[in-house]
């Protein structure tokens, strides 16, 4: 009889000694663990001075200002602008309506912008405000305004608008 409770004695620690261990290593799991940002950030140019928007125009030789709220659940990192004619029909648009193109043709001196802005501190909703000018000497036609918005983790988003310059 004895032999049989020194068995069950042995297995009874072995079962409090394997809990034990399996509870010190839940325990060293920190609840205090870092946010894991799987979430591209967000471009938004609903509101009513957004701009440009889907099938705006812009004017040769003046300035028009990039007006966009961007906005992240950590933290956003950087956005971009990029404007290039449009005159051979590509596509890359991210905008359900079509904004009836102009013929093909050979671009002679297209507009050409790229630029990335950083966005400063720990921000999760910024508001561009960013002047950009068009030269009075480049085509006219039809080009896209490509935007693209980074986050710190590198996670991005993308809309492309079809404008017109005239």
């Amino acid at each position: 009889m004895k032999l049989k409770t020194a068995n069950l004695s042995v297995k009874g620690n072995a079962f409090f000694g394997f809990f034990a261990i399996i509870l010190l290593l839940f325990g060293a799991c920190s609840k205090d663990a870092e946010t894991i940002d799987d979430e591209p950030p967000v471009i938004d140019i609903s509101a009513a001075d957004a701009f440009p928007v889907q099938c705006s125009t812009v004017k040769r030789g003046e300035t028009f200002t990039f007006k966009a709220k961007l906005s992240d659940n950590v933290r956003l990192g950087a956005v971009s602008v990029d404007i290039h004619h449009n005159f051979d029909h590509h596509t890359h648009s991210t905008e359900v309506n079509d904004c009836g193109l102009e013929p093909v043709k050979v671009p002679v001196n297209p507009f050409l912008f790229i630029k990335s802005y950083a966005i400063a501190g720990a921000q999760t909703i910024y508001e561009t405000d960013i002047q950009i000018d068009v030269p009075a000497d480049v085509d006219p036609g039809d080009y896209h305004f490509m935007i693209m918005v980074t986050d710190e983790e590198g996670w991005s988003a993308m809309r492309g608008l079809s404008i017109k310059i005239v």
